[in-house]
């Protein structure tokens, strides 16, 4: 009877191996060590299988086969081999490089100066993005894979990553984003010998399907209208023509940056981070008491209510915690936009948890460097993490129902 994956490999064109070869090599086999250990049966096969293919590439190449005479008039020959080591997934492989006279061969499987092989610059930047630093990583491989890789191909391999990373913070975006919440993450970075905490802006983006992708990283010394504005006209320029909702801390300018950038957004300052930063004075004996009095006025009915039990927050509390009230009153045009909305939509309008929570996995990263020595590598890093992030950000649960109110609100800017 002939063997059903033998002939599903020739339905789909791919080379077949008789089962009579694979029971030759695997002639005496007793345990798995003698296919993937050190000097298993797994790595003899690429080391060979691949100088064989840099044979059949050089045949190609000079027109003529090993054992047979060159072509007429041909100068170009074979020149003998060298031997090199590939790092790979299976570890250390010795494998022959032929060479011409001439010095015009190029392999395609293993280029020049290449000395990896399959997936080993990515198992590299998998690690890096998941916070191990260069001695971990070179320790790393040389434990599991009987590799020993330098530092400076490690840093290499990571380096490479910053075109990658330019393509990405310029990509084209949605025209339309129902909701973007911006948020900092402080982290240590080496700047003129010194190391001190920078803020890095992060900005998410919630497209009409309900998919949240992040849209770039900013470092900026000092926040400010002009620096905000310099975003915000980035965004514009990759596409984006109309943000409904812009959920933020209290970002020093960024109010005035979205009046000239996105006139029509509203903008809505986290509740969260409004909670967290009024009662950072009060007492810890207090604090639970206070905030349960405060979310009377987050989860009033409307903005009418809110003032209602603001008043009464003042009479209960203000005479002891006097700066609670005033700072609610202060930002009191940003705190209330998101009381105009039924729950669905408030939900997604009143926090940057969102943000947060993805910041949550970048700092677990962040936490094993201790510090970055530079900008640029803060934002590699940051980039890595987030491509290599196992958690994905996902549409809320009753998504459908919040983008159908959204349309409606925000009929004539925004369709599904």
């Amino acid at each position: 009877m002939p063997n059903r994956d033998n002939e599903d490999s020739a339905e789909s064109g791919s080379p077949t191996i008789p089962d009579e070869l694979i029971d030759q090599l695997l002639g005496g086999y007793r345990k798995p060590e003698e296919l993937t250990g050190p000097n298993g049966l797994i790595k003899q096969l690429i080391g060979k299988l691949v100088t064989r293919a840099m044979n059949a590439e050089l045949d190609h190449h000079l027109g003529y086969e090993s054992g047979q005479s060159a072509p007429e008039g041909q100068s170009n020959r074979r020149n003998g081999k060298r031997s090199k080591t590939l790092r790979s997934d299976v570890g250390a492989i010795p494998i022959e490089v032929p060479r011409d006279r001439e010095g015009t061969f190029a392999p395609q499987i293993v280029g020049k100066h290449e000395r990896h092989f399959s997936g080993f610059d990515d198992k590299i930047l998998s690690m890096y993005a998941r916070g191990m630093s260069v001695r971990d990583i070179q320790g790393h491989l040389e434990e599991i894979y009987s590799v020993e890789v330098s530092p400076e191909l490690i840093s290499k391999v990571t380096d490479a990553v910053m075109d990658e990373l330019r393509a990405w913070q310029a990509r084209p975006l949605e025209a339309v984003y129902v909701v973007v919440y911006i948020d900092a993450l402080i982290t240590k970075i080496r700047d003129k010998g010194l190391v001190q905490n920078k803020a890095i802006y992060t900005v998410m983006g919630v497209a009409a399907d309900g998919r949240k992708d992040i849209l770039g990283f900013w470092i900026q010394g000092t926040e400010g209208a002009k620096f905000w504005l310099n975003i915000f006209g980035e965004l514009r320029q990759r596409g984006v023509q109309d943000i409904l909702v812009i959920c933020a801390d209290g970002l020093t300018g960024i109010g005035e940056a979205i009046e000239a950038a996105f006139p029509a957004a509203i903008h809505q300052t986290c509740v969260v981070h409004m909670i967290r930063s009024s009662t950072r004075l009060v007492p810890w004996k207090d604090r639970r008491a206070v905030c349960a009095d405060l979310r009377a006025i987050y989860s009033a009915a409307d903005e009418h209510a809110a003032q209602q039990a603001l008043l009464a927050f003042e009479a209960s509390w203000g005479k002891r915690f006097p700066m609670v009230a005033a700072a609610w009153r202060r930002r009191w045009a940003e705190i209330v936009p998101f009381l105009a909305f039924p729950p669905e939509i408030r939900r997604v309008i009143y926090t940057t948890n969102a943000i947060e929570s993805f910041h949550s996995v970048l700092r677990k990263v962040l936490k094993t460097r201790g510090h970055v020595p530079s900008d640029d590598a803060a934002l590699k890093l940051l980039f890595l993490a987030t491509r290599y992030a196992k958690r994905r950000q996902q549409p809320a649960p009753d998504w459908r129902t919040t983008v159908i109110q959204f349309a409606i609100f925000f009929e004539g800017r925004f369709k599904i």
